[in-house]
């Protein structure tokens, strides 16, 4: 079902920017204004139409955002990191417990406990 709705979610995305993209610049922000040269529809009503179908999709793909938000949070399961960082975590069965000679390897079995004296 994850799949699925992930699979429209991505249609809607590529669609929602394709009309995004057809519908023509009011502000010319870019310079590119597109010309009008007639057709069965008039530029008024053609961009009403786009904005129509730009409405649909938007509220489409934010309906699929919010069901692929609630399929992951019961995917994931209950409780939240917060509570994951209060809780205790699982020790193992003998204590470890750090001591400043961690950091040096350890010793070889058949070394001497203490150096050689030298001998004058």
């Amino acid at each position: 079902m994850e799949n699925v709705i992930l699979a429209i979610h991505l249609i809607l995305a590529l669609l929602l920017v394709g009309v995004v993209l057809l519908q023509r610049s009011e502000g010319g922000g870019l310079g590119m204004g597109g010309g009008g040269g007639g057709g069965a529809m008039s530029g008024r009503a053609a961009a009403t139409a786009l904005g129509k179908v730009t409405w649909v999709l938007a509220i489409l793909f934010i309906c699929t955002s919010i069901t692929l938000t609630i399929l992951a949070a019961q995917k994931a399961g209950s409780g939240s990191v917060i509570d994951q960082i209060g809780a205790p975590s699982p020790s193992p069965s003998t204590p470890v417990t750090p001591s400043g000679n961690d950091l040096l390897p350890p010793a070889p079995t058949n070394a001497p406990l203490a150096p050689p004296r030298a001998e004058n």
